[in-house]
């Protein structure tokens, strides 16, 4: 049996359904692998309904939890990470019924700045001018997506951000592609376009590291 390398979870080329496998077999430490490769769009996926980041990291920790529990009846047909986006959806729509909120949330401009989640690489090829100014475009950008309501943010930042395919967002949400067509264009016609051609979509709502270990911790510890 070939030997899989827990930090070596940026390798795509052990097949998610590999690991799957051999977690049912008995190996869950090899569920990390899973939970690292998808932290980050688990996340921003989350963010698309909730604001506040202790809330994010719980329904996060919620939804690697639940999936891996109910990791027998996951189809390996399809996308490890379209089953689990669709658990965390659930949780965050559980959540926002628990607190009693509006499905279409919005987020007040002191409240995105009290909760910024803006997390910078270090680059060397930016002199601190153009760190500052890079670091300010980003967080207009979140700021104006944030200012979206929920079902044209969540779509956004799936096709935008985490490129996800239209059929897939279309799985997750239980829309048709069509509809989702229509709320991606209708997000971005809401996005200014000066700001939408100025940012570098890849960084927002960046799932540093140091947030990245401490999901992943916890989530090994409970399952």
């Amino acid at each position: 049996m070939e030997v899989i390398d827990i930090n070596d979870y940026n390798n795509h080329k052990i097949k998610e359904n590999d690991i799957v496998t051999r977690i049912l077999k008995g190996e869950k430490e090899l569920y990390e692998i899973l939970v690292r490769r998808n932290n980050q769009k688990l996340y921003r996926v989350i963010r698309g309904y909730l604001s506040e980041e202790a809330e994010i990291e719980d329904v996060m920790q919620n939804s690697y939890i639940k999936a891996y529990t109910k990791l027998y009846q996951f189809k390996q047909h399809a996308a490890f990470s379209t089953w689990l986006i669709r658990i965390g959806i659930n949780e965050a729509l559980a959540r926002i019924r628990e607190k009693g909120k509006l499905y279409h949330l919005r987020e007040t401009p002191d409240d995105h700045l009290k909760n910024s989640i803006l997390e910078l690489p270090d680059s060397k090829q930016l002199n601190p001018q153009d760190k500052l100014i890079q670091m300010e475009t980003k967080q207009l950008l979140e700021k104006a997506i944030n200012l979206l309501d929920s079902k044209y943010k969540s779509v956004y930042i799936m096709k935008e951000v985490e490129e996800m395919s239209l059929k897939d967002i279309a799985t997750v949400l239980d829309l048709t592609v069509a509809n989702v067509k229509v709320r991606l264009h209708r997000s971005k016609i809401m996005l200014k376009d000066s700001l939408y051609a100025m940012a570098d979509k890849k960084q927002v709502f960046e799932f540093g590291f140091g947030r990245c270990d401490r999901i992943t911790d916890y989530v090994m510890r409970n399952i």
